[in-house]
Protein backbone atom coordinates (compact mmCIF):
# COMPACT_ATOMS: atom_id res chain seq x y z
CA UNK A 1 0.00 0.00 0.00
CA UNK A 2 1.11 4.15 0.13
CA UNK A 3 0.52 6.52 2.75
CA UNK A 4 -1.98 9.55 2.42
CA UNK A 5 -0.96 12.58 4.94
CA UNK A 6 -4.17 14.54 5.10
CA UNK A 7 -4.13 18.11 6.84
CA UNK A 8 -7.02 20.20 7.12
CA UNK A 9 -5.30 23.65 6.28
CA UNK A 10 -8.77 25.09 5.22
CA UNK A 11 -9.31 23.88 9.51
CA UNK A 12 -6.23 25.53 10.55
CA UNK A 13 -7.23 29.03 9.18
CA UNK A 14 -10.59 29.46 10.06
CA UNK A 15 -10.46 27.11 13.36
CA UNK A 16 -7.30 27.97 14.66
CA UNK A 17 -7.76 26.05 17.82
CA UNK A 18 -8.44 23.17 15.85
CA UNK A 19 -7.30 19.48 16.11
CA UNK A 20 -5.34 18.46 12.72
CA UNK A 21 -6.00 15.12 12.41
CA UNK A 22 -2.99 12.65 10.54
CA UNK A 23 -4.29 9.30 9.21
CA UNK A 24 -2.95 6.37 7.01
CA UNK A 25 -4.77 4.60 4.30
CA UNK A 26 -3.48 1.33 2.98
CA UNK A 27 -5.13 0.26 -0.80
CA UNK A 28 -4.81 -2.68 -2.00
CA UNK A 29 -4.01 -3.26 -5.61
CA UNK A 30 -6.79 -4.68 -7.76
CA UNK A 31 -6.92 -8.66 -8.34
CA UNK A 32 -9.61 -10.76 -10.22
CA UNK A 33 -9.72 -14.69 -9.17
CA UNK A 34 -9.86 -17.41 -11.69
CA UNK A 35 -13.08 -18.07 -9.86
CA UNK A 36 -14.53 -14.91 -10.73
CA UNK A 37 -12.86 -15.03 -14.08
CA UNK A 38 -15.48 -18.54 -14.83
CA UNK A 39 -18.26 -17.06 -13.58
CA UNK A 40 -17.65 -13.96 -16.09
CA UNK A 41 -16.92 -16.33 -18.41
CA UNK A 42 -19.74 -18.71 -17.94
CA UNK A 43 -21.97 -15.82 -18.13
CA UNK A 44 -21.29 -14.26 -21.47
CA UNK A 45 -21.12 -18.23 -22.56
CA UNK A 46 -25.10 -18.29 -21.82
CA UNK A 47 -25.31 -15.15 -24.13
CA UNK A 48 -24.50 -17.93 -26.68
CA UNK A 49 -25.34 -20.73 -26.50
CA UNK A 50 -26.23 -21.96 -29.71
CA UNK A 51 -22.49 -21.10 -30.82
CA UNK A 52 -20.88 -22.47 -27.43
CA UNK A 53 -22.97 -25.75 -28.35
CA UNK A 54 -21.69 -26.23 -31.87
CA UNK A 55 -18.03 -25.56 -30.87
CA UNK A 56 -17.80 -28.16 -27.82
CA UNK A 57 -19.07 -30.62 -30.39
CA UNK A 58 -17.06 -30.00 -33.48
CA UNK A 59 -14.09 -29.45 -30.18
CA UNK A 60 -15.06 -33.31 -29.00
CA UNK A 61 -15.11 -34.86 -32.60
CA UNK A 62 -11.19 -35.67 -32.23
CA UNK A 63 -11.77 -37.01 -29.15
CA UNK A 64 -14.08 -39.00 -29.81
CA UNK A 65 -11.93 -40.37 -32.56
CA UNK A 66 -9.39 -41.63 -29.80
CA UNK A 67 -11.76 -42.81 -27.55
CA UNK A 68 -13.16 -45.37 -29.99
CA UNK A 69 -9.91 -46.00 -30.46
CA UNK A 70 -9.27 -46.79 -27.23
CA UNK A 71 -12.06 -48.85 -26.60
CA UNK A 72 -11.90 -50.70 -29.65
CA UNK A 73 -7.53 -51.71 -28.27
CA UNK A 74 -8.81 -52.23 -24.67
CA UNK A 75 -11.67 -54.59 -25.59
CA UNK A 76 -9.31 -56.43 -28.40
CA UNK A 77 -6.59 -56.61 -26.16
CA UNK A 78 -8.64 -57.89 -23.33
CA UNK A 79 -10.05 -60.67 -26.13
CA UNK A 80 -6.28 -61.44 -26.49
CA UNK A 81 -5.79 -61.64 -23.08
CA UNK A 82 -8.54 -64.33 -22.18
CA UNK A 83 -7.16 -66.47 -25.77
CA UNK A 84 -3.86 -66.06 -24.27
CA UNK A 85 -5.07 -67.03 -21.20
CA UNK A 86 -7.38 -70.20 -22.26
CA UNK A 87 -5.17 -71.02 -25.69
CA UNK A 88 -1.37 -70.11 -24.66
CA UNK A 89 -1.67 -71.20 -21.52
CA UNK A 90 -1.64 -75.01 -22.47
CA UNK A 91 1.43 -74.15 -24.25
CA UNK A 92 3.72 -75.50 -22.12
CA UNK A 93 7.42 -73.87 -21.46
CA UNK A 94 9.89 -76.58 -22.94
CA UNK A 95 13.50 -78.00 -21.93
CA UNK A 96 15.01 -80.11 -24.67
CA UNK A 97 18.19 -81.23 -24.55
CA UNK A 98 18.78 -79.35 -28.03
CA UNK A 99 17.58 -76.76 -28.73
CA UNK A 100 17.99 -73.37 -31.25
CA UNK A 101 19.51 -70.50 -29.51
CA UNK A 102 17.65 -66.74 -29.81
CA UNK A 103 20.95 -64.78 -30.47
CA UNK A 104 21.99 -65.34 -33.94
CA UNK A 105 25.68 -65.50 -34.85
CA UNK A 106 27.00 -62.92 -37.09
CA UNK A 107 28.64 -64.22 -39.97
CA UNK A 108 32.56 -63.70 -39.61
CA UNK A 109 34.19 -66.24 -42.49
CA UNK A 110 36.23 -65.27 -45.50
CA UNK A 111 36.52 -65.82 -48.50
CA UNK A 112 37.90 -68.63 -50.27
CA UNK A 113 41.10 -68.82 -51.40
CA UNK A 114 41.55 -68.89 -55.48
CA UNK A 115 40.69 -72.57 -56.36
CA UNK A 116 40.09 -73.88 -52.65
CA UNK A 117 36.88 -73.93 -51.11
CA UNK A 118 36.30 -73.88 -47.18
CA UNK A 119 34.59 -75.91 -44.78
CA UNK A 120 31.64 -73.87 -43.12
CA UNK A 121 28.96 -74.60 -40.36
CA UNK A 122 26.10 -73.64 -41.26
CA UNK A 123 24.29 -70.84 -39.40
CA UNK A 124 21.63 -73.22 -38.14
CA UNK A 125 24.30 -75.73 -36.65
CA UNK A 126 25.75 -72.41 -35.24
CA UNK A 127 22.72 -71.70 -33.31
CA UNK A 128 22.06 -74.92 -32.53
CA UNK A 129 22.91 -75.06 -28.77
CA UNK A 130 23.13 -78.47 -26.02
CA UNK A 131 21.23 -78.34 -22.70
CA UNK A 132 22.99 -80.17 -19.72
CA UNK A 133 20.17 -81.61 -17.77
CA UNK A 134 22.03 -83.00 -15.17
CA UNK A 135 21.22 -84.00 -12.15
CA UNK A 136 21.47 -80.90 -10.44
CA UNK A 137 19.02 -79.09 -12.79
CA UNK A 138 16.41 -82.00 -12.62
CA UNK A 139 16.58 -81.66 -8.90
CA UNK A 140 16.22 -77.83 -9.21
CA UNK A 141 13.02 -78.57 -11.93
CA UNK A 142 11.42 -80.94 -8.82
CA UNK A 143 11.91 -77.85 -6.50
CA UNK A 144 9.97 -75.60 -8.43
CA UNK A 145 7.04 -74.34 -6.07
CA UNK A 146 3.66 -76.59 -6.73
CA UNK A 147 1.84 -73.44 -6.87
CA UNK A 148 3.26 -72.10 -9.86
CA UNK A 149 2.97 -75.54 -11.71
CA UNK A 150 1.79 -78.83 -10.43
CA UNK A 151 2.10 -80.64 -13.87
CA UNK A 152 5.77 -81.49 -14.65
CA UNK A 153 6.08 -84.02 -17.72
CA UNK A 154 9.40 -85.57 -18.70
CA UNK A 155 9.30 -87.01 -22.05
CA UNK A 156 12.02 -89.97 -22.75
CA UNK A 157 13.39 -91.16 -26.18
CA UNK A 158 13.28 -94.73 -25.17
CA UNK A 159 11.61 -97.00 -27.03
CA UNK A 160 9.02 -99.50 -26.09
CA UNK A 161 9.05 -103.27 -27.12
CA UNK A 162 5.51 -103.71 -27.49
CA UNK A 163 3.98 -106.89 -29.20
CA UNK A 164 0.42 -107.63 -29.91
CA UNK A 165 -1.81 -110.36 -30.94
CA UNK A 166 -3.93 -109.73 -33.81
CA UNK A 167 -6.21 -112.62 -35.18
CA UNK A 168 -3.77 -115.20 -33.36
CA UNK A 169 -0.94 -113.81 -34.89
CA UNK A 170 1.70 -112.27 -32.34
CA UNK A 171 2.66 -108.44 -34.17
CA UNK A 172 5.10 -105.93 -33.67
CA UNK A 173 3.17 -102.54 -32.59
CA UNK A 174 3.87 -98.93 -31.06
CA UNK A 175 2.28 -95.91 -29.47
CA UNK A 176 3.50 -93.81 -32.59
CA UNK A 177 1.08 -91.08 -34.45
CA UNK A 178 3.39 -91.19 -37.04
CA UNK A 179 3.09 -92.47 -40.73
CA UNK A 180 5.60 -96.10 -40.56
CA UNK A 181 6.53 -95.68 -44.11
CA UNK A 182 7.61 -92.23 -42.61
CA UNK A 183 8.32 -92.73 -39.30
CA UNK A 184 10.40 -89.25 -39.10
CA UNK A 185 7.88 -86.96 -39.53
CA UNK A 186 9.11 -83.20 -38.64
CA UNK A 187 5.93 -83.09 -36.57
CA UNK A 188 7.76 -85.59 -34.14
CA UNK A 189 10.34 -82.75 -33.95
CA UNK A 190 8.49 -80.05 -33.46
CA UNK A 191 5.89 -81.60 -30.96
CA UNK A 192 9.54 -82.52 -28.82
CA UNK A 193 10.89 -79.00 -29.38
CA UNK A 194 7.84 -77.10 -28.38
CA UNK A 195 5.46 -79.21 -26.52
CA UNK A 196 2.66 -79.20 -28.69
CA UNK A 197 0.96 -82.15 -29.53
CA UNK A 198 2.74 -84.43 -27.81
CA UNK A 199 2.00 -88.05 -26.04
CA UNK A 200 2.89 -87.88 -22.95
CA UNK A 201 1.50 -86.81 -19.86
CA UNK A 202 2.46 -85.93 -16.36
CA UNK A 203 2.75 -88.58 -14.36
CA UNK A 204 0.89 -87.09 -11.00
CA UNK A 205 -1.97 -87.96 -13.56
CA UNK A 206 -2.22 -91.27 -12.01
CA UNK A 207 -3.75 -89.94 -8.71
CA UNK A 208 -5.35 -87.11 -9.35
CA UNK A 209 -6.05 -86.66 -13.30
CA UNK A 210 -6.52 -83.35 -12.89
CA UNK A 211 -4.49 -82.52 -16.21
CA UNK A 212 -6.73 -84.95 -18.13
CA UNK A 213 -10.15 -83.63 -15.86
CA UNK A 214 -9.37 -80.36 -17.13
CA UNK A 215 -9.13 -80.82 -21.23
CA UNK A 216 -11.06 -83.92 -21.79
CA UNK A 217 -14.07 -85.42 -21.43
CA UNK A 218 -13.88 -89.08 -21.20
CA UNK A 219 -16.42 -90.77 -24.13
CA UNK A 220 -15.82 -94.52 -22.85
CA UNK A 221 -13.83 -96.31 -19.86
CA UNK A 222 -12.14 -94.69 -17.52
CA UNK A 223 -9.62 -92.31 -16.97
CA UNK A 224 -6.26 -93.88 -16.26
CA UNK A 225 -5.22 -94.55 -12.58
CA UNK A 226 -1.94 -96.71 -13.01
CA UNK A 227 1.17 -96.48 -15.71
CA UNK A 228 0.12 -99.29 -17.32
CA UNK A 229 -2.74 -97.57 -18.23
CA UNK A 230 -3.15 -95.89 -21.44
CA UNK A 231 -6.18 -93.88 -23.41
CA UNK A 232 -6.94 -92.87 -26.89
CA UNK A 233 -7.40 -89.33 -27.59
CA UNK A 234 -9.81 -87.68 -29.95
CA UNK A 235 -10.46 -84.09 -31.13
CA UNK A 236 -14.39 -82.31 -30.01
CA UNK A 237 -15.55 -83.90 -33.35
CA UNK A 238 -14.47 -87.57 -32.01
CA UNK A 239 -12.23 -88.23 -34.37
CA UNK A 240 -8.34 -89.70 -34.02
CA UNK A 241 -4.91 -90.17 -35.78
CA UNK A 242 -5.79 -93.34 -38.24
CA UNK A 243 -1.81 -93.78 -38.04
CA UNK A 244 -2.04 -94.37 -34.00
CA UNK A 245 -4.55 -97.25 -34.99
CA UNK A 246 -2.99 -98.80 -37.62
CA UNK A 247 0.82 -98.70 -35.52
CA UNK A 248 -1.96 -100.62 -33.02
CA UNK A 249 -2.47 -103.31 -35.31
CA UNK A 250 -5.89 -102.53 -36.45
CA UNK A 251 -7.56 -102.57 -40.10
CA UNK A 252 -8.56 -99.46 -40.41
CA UNK A 253 -8.92 -97.40 -43.60
CA UNK A 254 -9.99 -93.46 -43.36
CA UNK A 255 -12.91 -91.92 -42.47
CA UNK A 256 -13.68 -95.44 -40.99
CA UNK A 257 -16.13 -95.83 -37.94
CA UNK A 258 -14.94 -97.99 -34.95
CA UNK A 259 -17.24 -99.22 -32.18
CA UNK A 260 -15.67 -97.88 -28.76
CA UNK A 261 -15.78 -101.71 -27.45
CA UNK A 262 -13.08 -101.97 -30.62
CA UNK A 263 -10.37 -100.30 -28.80
CA UNK A 264 -11.53 -99.73 -25.22
CA UNK A 265 -10.13 -102.74 -23.28
CA UNK A 266 -7.40 -103.63 -26.00
CA UNK A 267 -4.67 -105.00 -24.39
CA UNK A 268 -0.31 -104.78 -25.74
CA UNK A 269 2.75 -106.64 -24.14
CA UNK A 270 5.71 -104.79 -22.73
CA UNK A 271 8.63 -106.94 -23.25
CA UNK A 272 12.21 -106.02 -21.79
CA UNK A 273 15.14 -105.98 -23.45
CA UNK A 274 16.31 -109.01 -22.43
CA UNK A 275 13.22 -111.31 -23.33
CA UNK A 276 12.71 -109.15 -27.04
CA UNK A 277 16.50 -109.17 -27.98
CA UNK A 278 19.02 -112.19 -28.60
CA UNK A 279 22.42 -112.22 -28.79
CA UNK A 280 24.35 -113.47 -31.64
CA UNK A 281 27.95 -115.42 -31.87
CA UNK A 282 28.86 -112.37 -33.49
CA UNK A 283 28.44 -109.98 -30.29
CA UNK A 284 25.39 -108.41 -32.52
CA UNK A 285 22.18 -108.42 -30.68
CA UNK A 286 18.58 -109.30 -33.19
CA UNK A 287 15.22 -108.79 -31.82
CA UNK A 288 13.76 -112.50 -31.42
CA UNK A 289 10.70 -114.56 -33.04
CA UNK A 290 7.51 -113.12 -32.36
CA UNK A 291 6.19 -116.38 -30.85
CA UNK A 292 3.17 -117.06 -28.43
CA UNK A 293 6.12 -118.21 -25.81
CA UNK A 294 7.51 -114.31 -26.32
CA UNK A 295 4.36 -112.90 -26.02
CA UNK A 296 3.79 -114.92 -22.45
CA UNK A 297 6.92 -114.07 -20.91
CA UNK A 298 6.66 -114.01 -17.36
CA UNK A 299 8.00 -110.28 -17.23
CA UNK A 300 6.66 -109.02 -19.85
CA UNK A 301 3.90 -106.18 -18.26
CA UNK A 302 0.35 -105.86 -19.77
CA UNK A 303 -0.82 -102.30 -21.08
CA UNK A 304 -4.09 -101.70 -21.06
CA UNK A 305 -6.28 -98.95 -23.14
CA UNK A 306 -8.98 -98.38 -20.47
CA UNK A 307 -10.75 -95.38 -22.17
CA UNK A 308 -11.10 -92.82 -24.97
CA UNK A 309 -11.25 -89.47 -24.21
CA UNK A 310 -12.48 -86.16 -26.34
CA UNK A 311 -10.94 -82.98 -26.15
CA UNK A 312 -13.60 -80.39 -24.12
CA UNK A 313 -13.36 -77.28 -26.41
CA UNK A 314 -10.95 -75.81 -29.19
CA UNK A 315 -8.20 -74.18 -26.67
CA UNK A 316 -7.54 -78.01 -25.73
CA UNK A 317 -7.39 -80.01 -29.34
CA UNK A 318 -3.39 -79.77 -28.94
CA UNK A 319 -3.11 -80.23 -26.00
CA UNK A 320 -2.08 -83.90 -26.40
CA UNK A 321 -2.08 -85.10 -30.21
CA UNK A 322 -4.89 -87.18 -31.56
CA UNK A 323 -4.30 -90.82 -30.88
CA UNK A 324 -2.38 -93.17 -27.67
CA UNK A 325 -1.69 -90.68 -24.10
CA UNK A 326 0.18 -92.00 -22.09
CA UNK A 327 2.07 -91.51 -18.26
CA UNK A 328 5.66 -90.29 -18.45
CA UNK A 329 5.97 -92.89 -15.41
CA UNK A 330 5.63 -95.50 -17.98
CA UNK A 331 8.59 -94.22 -20.29
CA UNK A 332 10.06 -94.18 -16.52
CA UNK A 333 9.28 -97.90 -15.62
CA UNK A 334 10.71 -99.08 -18.71
CA UNK A 335 14.37 -97.34 -18.17
CA UNK A 336 14.08 -98.73 -15.00
CA UNK A 337 13.66 -102.84 -16.47
CA UNK A 338 15.94 -102.11 -19.58
CA UNK A 339 19.01 -99.64 -18.28
CA UNK A 340 20.86 -102.57 -16.93
CA UNK A 341 19.71 -105.35 -19.74
CA UNK A 342 22.66 -106.95 -21.71
CA UNK A 343 22.23 -105.19 -25.16
CA UNK A 344 22.91 -101.69 -23.02
CA UNK A 345 25.65 -103.22 -21.44
CA UNK A 346 27.17 -104.32 -24.86
CA UNK A 347 26.22 -100.51 -26.86
CA UNK A 348 28.04 -98.64 -23.78
CA UNK A 349 31.21 -100.37 -24.34
CA UNK A 350 30.98 -100.84 -28.60
CA UNK A 351 31.46 -97.78 -30.83
CA UNK A 352 29.62 -99.79 -33.36
CA UNK A 353 25.19 -100.20 -34.00
CA UNK A 354 25.22 -103.76 -32.06
CA UNK A 355 22.30 -104.19 -34.21
CA UNK A 356 23.84 -103.54 -37.34
CA UNK A 357 27.42 -103.81 -37.00
CA UNK A 358 27.76 -100.05 -38.32
CA UNK A 359 30.15 -97.47 -36.61
CA UNK A 360 28.65 -94.04 -34.95
CA UNK A 361 30.22 -91.53 -33.50
CA UNK A 362 29.20 -90.39 -30.06
CA UNK A 363 26.15 -88.90 -30.79
CA UNK A 364 25.14 -91.45 -32.75
CA UNK A 365 25.64 -93.94 -29.78
CA UNK A 366 24.22 -91.71 -26.86
CA UNK A 367 21.32 -91.98 -28.95
CA UNK A 368 21.24 -95.73 -29.70
CA UNK A 369 21.88 -95.86 -25.77
CA UNK A 370 18.81 -93.66 -24.87
CA UNK A 371 16.62 -95.84 -27.01
CA UNK A 372 17.86 -98.81 -25.82
CA UNK A 373 16.67 -97.49 -22.23
CA UNK A 374 20.27 -96.91 -20.89
CA UNK A 375 19.92 -93.51 -20.00
CA UNK A 376 17.64 -91.66 -17.38
CA UNK A 377 18.29 -88.49 -18.74
CA UNK A 378 14.97 -86.62 -20.13
CA UNK A 379 15.06 -86.07 -23.84
CA UNK A 380 12.48 -82.94 -22.96
CA UNK A 381 11.05 -81.41 -19.82
CA UNK A 382 7.62 -79.60 -20.22
CA UNK A 383 6.08 -77.13 -17.57
CA UNK A 384 2.64 -76.02 -17.39
CA UNK A 385 2.28 -73.45 -15.61
CA UNK A 386 -0.72 -73.28 -12.89
CA UNK A 387 -2.33 -69.74 -14.74
CA UNK A 388 -0.94 -67.39 -17.52
CA UNK A 389 -0.21 -65.32 -14.80
CA UNK A 390 2.33 -68.08 -12.76
CA UNK A 391 3.92 -68.15 -16.60
CA UNK A 392 6.36 -65.00 -15.66
CA UNK A 393 7.31 -66.57 -12.61
CA UNK A 394 8.57 -69.79 -13.79
CA UNK A 395 10.63 -67.93 -15.98
CA UNK A 396 11.93 -66.03 -13.16
CA UNK A 397 13.10 -68.90 -11.71
CA UNK A 398 14.61 -71.12 -14.83
CA UNK A 399 16.68 -67.81 -15.40
CA UNK A 400 17.56 -67.60 -11.68
CA UNK A 401 19.71 -71.13 -12.34
CA UNK A 402 21.23 -69.34 -15.34
CA UNK A 403 22.57 -66.23 -13.57
CA UNK A 404 26.14 -66.00 -13.62
CA UNK A 405 26.80 -69.37 -15.49
CA UNK A 406 28.71 -69.58 -19.04
CA UNK A 407 27.03 -69.80 -22.45
CA UNK A 408 27.39 -73.49 -22.64
CA UNK A 409 26.15 -73.76 -18.94
CA UNK A 410 23.08 -72.22 -19.40
CA UNK A 411 19.62 -74.28 -19.84
CA UNK A 412 17.75 -72.18 -22.67
CA UNK A 413 14.14 -73.06 -22.37
CA UNK A 414 11.37 -72.41 -25.17
CA UNK A 415 8.75 -70.60 -24.61
CA UNK A 416 6.10 -70.78 -27.76
CA UNK A 417 3.24 -68.96 -25.43
CA UNK A 418 5.57 -65.63 -24.91
CA UNK A 419 6.40 -65.66 -28.27
CA UNK A 420 3.10 -65.32 -29.47
CA UNK A 421 2.14 -63.15 -26.78
CA UNK A 422 4.38 -60.65 -27.66
CA UNK A 423 3.92 -60.76 -31.03
CA UNK A 424 0.51 -60.57 -30.82
CA UNK A 425 0.94 -57.19 -28.05
CA UNK A 426 3.58 -55.67 -30.18
CA UNK A 427 1.17 -55.53 -33.30
CA UNK A 428 -2.12 -54.79 -31.26
CA UNK A 429 0.16 -52.10 -29.67
CA UNK A 430 1.31 -50.36 -33.29
CA UNK A 431 -2.44 -50.58 -35.00
CA UNK A 432 -3.63 -48.74 -31.93
CA UNK A 433 -0.90 -45.85 -32.30
CA UNK A 434 -1.34 -45.71 -35.71
CA UNK A 435 -5.31 -44.84 -35.23
CA UNK A 436 -4.43 -42.46 -32.40
CA UNK A 437 -2.23 -40.25 -34.58
CA UNK A 438 -4.81 -40.36 -37.32
CA UNK A 439 -7.34 -39.37 -34.64
CA UNK A 440 -5.41 -36.80 -32.90
CA UNK A 441 -5.27 -34.58 -36.64
CA UNK A 442 -8.37 -33.67 -35.77
CA UNK A 443 -7.19 -32.08 -32.23
CA UNK A 444 -4.60 -29.98 -33.44
CA UNK A 445 -7.91 -28.36 -35.97
CA UNK A 446 -9.63 -28.50 -32.55
CA UNK A 447 -7.04 -26.24 -31.10
CA UNK A 448 -7.14 -24.21 -34.30
CA UNK A 449 -10.86 -23.69 -34.41
CA UNK A 450 -10.80 -22.91 -30.72
CA UNK A 451 -7.79 -20.24 -31.46
CA UNK A 452 -10.44 -18.74 -33.88
CA UNK A 453 -13.47 -18.68 -32.02
CA UNK A 454 -11.50 -16.79 -28.52
CA UNK A 455 -10.18 -14.18 -31.53
CA UNK A 456 -13.83 -13.72 -32.61
CA UNK A 457 -14.78 -13.48 -29.10
CA UNK A 458 -11.86 -11.08 -28.27
CA UNK A 459 -13.07 -8.61 -30.99
CA UNK A 460 -17.12 -8.98 -29.56
CA UNK A 461 -16.13 -7.95 -26.31
CA UNK A 462 -13.89 -5.09 -27.18
CA UNK A 463 -16.16 -2.84 -25.19
CA UNK A 464 -16.12 -4.87 -22.02
CA UNK A 465 -12.56 -5.58 -22.34
CA UNK A 466 -12.20 -1.35 -22.00
CA UNK A 467 -15.09 -1.22 -19.09
CA UNK A 468 -12.85 -4.20 -17.05
CA UNK A 469 -9.78 -2.23 -17.66
CA UNK A 470 -11.21 1.11 -16.52
CA UNK A 471 -12.14 -0.67 -12.85
CA UNK A 472 -8.62 -1.58 -12.55
CA UNK A 473 -8.30 -5.22 -14.15
CA UNK A 474 -4.81 -5.97 -15.09
CA UNK A 475 -3.55 -7.65 -18.33
CA UNK A 476 -3.33 -10.73 -16.33
CA UNK A 477 -7.06 -10.43 -15.49
CA UNK A 478 -7.87 -10.10 -18.74
CA UNK A 479 -6.31 -13.05 -19.95
CA UNK A 480 -7.42 -15.04 -16.86
CA UNK A 481 -11.14 -14.49 -17.96
CA UNK A 482 -10.81 -15.82 -21.89
CA UNK A 483 -8.60 -18.33 -20.84
CA UNK A 484 -11.50 -19.48 -18.33
CA UNK A 485 -13.67 -19.36 -21.01
CA UNK A 486 -11.76 -21.63 -23.27
CA UNK A 487 -11.34 -23.89 -20.04
CA UNK A 488 -15.02 -24.75 -20.06
CA UNK A 489 -15.32 -25.10 -23.85
CA UNK A 490 -12.50 -27.76 -22.66
CA UNK A 491 -13.72 -29.48 -20.52
CA UNK A 492 -17.07 -29.64 -22.21
CA UNK A 493 -16.00 -30.70 -25.32
CA UNK A 494 -14.00 -33.65 -23.39
CA UNK A 495 -16.85 -34.65 -21.49
CA UNK A 496 -19.36 -34.27 -24.48
CA UNK A 497 -16.62 -36.30 -26.51
CA UNK A 498 -16.16 -39.02 -24.14
CA UNK A 499 -20.39 -39.54 -23.53
CA UNK A 500 -20.26 -39.24 -26.99
CA UNK A 501 -17.87 -42.09 -27.52
CA UNK A 502 -19.44 -44.17 -24.67
CA UNK A 503 -22.81 -44.55 -26.28
CA UNK A 504 -21.08 -45.41 -29.60
CA UNK A 505 -20.02 -48.48 -28.11
CA UNK A 506 -22.84 -49.88 -27.42
CA UNK A 507 -24.00 -50.13 -31.63
CA UNK A 508 -20.29 -50.34 -32.10
CA UNK A 509 -20.66 -53.93 -29.57
CA UNK A 510 -23.91 -54.94 -31.48
CA UNK A 511 -22.14 -54.22 -35.06
CA UNK A 512 -19.39 -56.43 -34.30
CA UNK A 513 -20.89 -58.96 -33.04
CA UNK A 514 -23.03 -59.68 -35.63
CA UNK A 515 -19.82 -59.84 -37.46
CA UNK A 516 -17.24 -61.83 -35.71
CA UNK A 517 -19.35 -63.11 -32.86
CA UNK A 518 -17.18 -61.36 -30.09
CA UNK A 519 -18.98 -60.03 -27.47
CA UNK A 520 -18.59 -56.64 -25.38
CA UNK A 521 -15.60 -55.39 -27.75
CA UNK A 522 -15.39 -51.99 -27.42
CA UNK A 523 -14.92 -51.18 -23.66
CA UNK A 524 -14.19 -47.51 -22.73
CA UNK A 525 -11.65 -47.43 -19.73
CA UNK A 526 -12.85 -44.71 -17.20
CA UNK A 527 -9.44 -43.81 -16.54
CA UNK A 528 -9.00 -43.01 -20.27
CA UNK A 529 -11.94 -41.24 -20.43
CA UNK A 530 -10.62 -38.93 -17.80
CA UNK A 531 -7.47 -38.50 -19.67
CA UNK A 532 -8.77 -37.67 -22.60
CA UNK A 533 -11.03 -34.69 -20.92
CA UNK A 534 -8.10 -33.13 -19.37
CA UNK A 535 -5.84 -33.30 -22.64
CA UNK A 536 -9.32 -31.70 -24.35
CA UNK A 537 -8.83 -29.03 -21.48
CA UNK A 538 -5.00 -28.37 -21.97
CA UNK A 539 -5.38 -27.90 -25.56
CA UNK A 540 -8.24 -25.68 -25.97
CA UNK A 541 -6.66 -23.51 -23.78
CA UNK A 542 -3.25 -23.23 -25.35
CA UNK A 543 -5.12 -23.01 -28.60
CA UNK A 544 -7.36 -19.87 -26.83
CA UNK A 545 -4.25 -18.15 -24.90
CA UNK A 546 -2.84 -16.27 -28.08
CA UNK A 547 -5.93 -14.58 -28.65
CA UNK A 548 -6.75 -14.34 -24.50
CA UNK A 549 -2.92 -12.02 -24.20
CA UNK A 550 -4.25 -10.11 -27.56
CA UNK A 551 -7.36 -9.28 -25.74
CA UNK A 552 -5.04 -8.52 -22.72
CA UNK A 553 -2.76 -5.89 -24.74
CA UNK A 554 -5.26 -3.71 -25.96
CA UNK A 555 -5.69 -0.17 -24.58
CA UNK A 556 -8.28 0.88 -22.51
CA UNK A 557 -9.90 4.17 -23.83
CA UNK A 558 -9.51 2.34 -26.92
CA UNK A 559 -11.73 -0.20 -25.78
CA UNK A 560 -14.22 1.81 -24.72
CA UNK A 561 -14.57 3.92 -27.93
CA UNK A 562 -15.35 0.48 -29.71
CA UNK A 563 -18.86 0.26 -30.93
Amino acid sequence: GFVVNTILKEADLFCPNSVRINFTIYLKKTKMTFWTALKLSFTNIKTKKGRTALTAFASSIGIIGIAIVLALSNGFQKQIDKTQSNTLAQMPITISQTVSSSTGTKDTTTVAKTGQIKAKTSQADQATHTNKLTTSYLTYIKNLDPKLSKNVTYTYSTGMNLIRKVDGKVKTVSFSNQNSKNSNSASAAMASMTGVGTSVYPSAETSKNSFLKKHYTVLNGKLPTKANEVVLITDRKRNTNINALKNLGFDVKSNQNLTYAKVVGTTVKLVTNNDYYQSLPTGNYLPNKLTTSLYQKADNQTIKIVGILKAKNKDSENVLATGIAYSDQLSKNVIQANKASKIVKAQKKSDSNVMTGAKVDSDTKTSLISYLGGSTTPASILIYPNSFKNKDKVLKYLDKYNKGKSKANKVIYTDLAGTVSTLTGSLMDAITYVLIAFAGISLVTSMIMIAIITYTSVLERTKEIGILKALGARKKDITRVFDAETTILGVASGCLGVLIAWALTFPTNAVLSNITGLKNVAQLNPMHGLILIIISTVLTVLGGHIPARMAAKKDAATALRSE
